[in-house]
């Protein structure tokens, strides 16, 4: 069975199908509707063979459902007939946890993806449950105000990695995960990870999108091929700097 799995973002979507090496991407953005990203990743994924769809989402997902617009896309997501527009067999999940699950090693693990928002996710012996810790209360507002995108511009670096940190020790202290990590595009801005803290990698949502068509029965995920040939190329980047 070949996979295509799409990474949605406020910034990017992003895909990759089984056997293929290379990811491909397009600028998404407050104007991206549902069927304008179908169409673009149709166009984006020509020449790759899938039999099936797994979505990252970036907002609440239900039964495989959206049940909210994403705060950084255009409107018309929720209630959007997506096994219809791609033709095939379509799994969604909420995007932070696609990640996570990608992410999976052991027991209770805790994602957090600073990107765009505050993506969170706990995976627990192999079985993924999407949060969204990012609009919980903090201070004056809530918690993704003080670690997204635009906090780090508008605050600056230094500012918005004490806040990261104290961010993060609260929810670890809360939750209290075997393992934590630290997901998103703007992870890499961190000087050092807070305590108990691994960098991901988000090629992770490619792998977590493999895994969701895996046999549920099963209770340790395992690693197609063409996710573990990129992760490993990008180890070996991160190793030769």
């Amino acid at each position: 069975m070949k996979i295509l799995v799409i990474d949605v973002g406020g910034t990017h979507v992003k895909i990759l199908a089984s056997g293929e090496h290379e990811p491909r991407k397009i600028p998404s953005g407050p104007a991206m509707t549902p069927q304008q990203m179908v169409a673009e990743v149709r166009e984006l994924a020509r020449g790759w063979r899938f039999d099936v769809v797994s979505i990252g989402y970036p907002g609440p997902v239900l039964h495989g459902h959206p049940i909210a617009e994403p705060h950084h896309l255009g409107r018309g997501w929720v209630g959007f007939d997506f096994r219809k527009a791609f033709g095939c067999p379509v799994r969604i999940v909420n995007d932070a946890a696609m990640q996570a699950l990608g992410s999976y090693r052991r027991g209770k693990l805790l994602f957090l993806g600073l990107g765009t928002g505050l993506g969170s996710a706990m995976v627990m012996n192999g079985i993924v449950e999407p949060m969204e810790l990012g609009h919980l209360p903090y201070k004056k507002s809530v918690y993704e105000d003080y670690v997204s995108a635009d906090a780090l511009e508008r605050v600056g670096k230094n500012k918005w990695r004490r806040h990261v940190a104290d961010v993060v020790t609260r929810l670890v202290d809360a939750l209290e995960p075997d393992d934590v990590v630290l997901g998103g595009g703007n992870a890499k801005e961190l000087k050092e990870l807070p305590p108990r803290c691994r960098l991901g990698d988000n090629a992770n949502a490619f792998l977590g999108g493999f895994r969701l068509w895996e046999d549920h029965r099963k209770t340790k995920p395992t690693m197609t091929r063409s996710a573990a040939k990129l992760l490993k190329e990008k180890e070996n980047e991160r190793r030769s700097f």
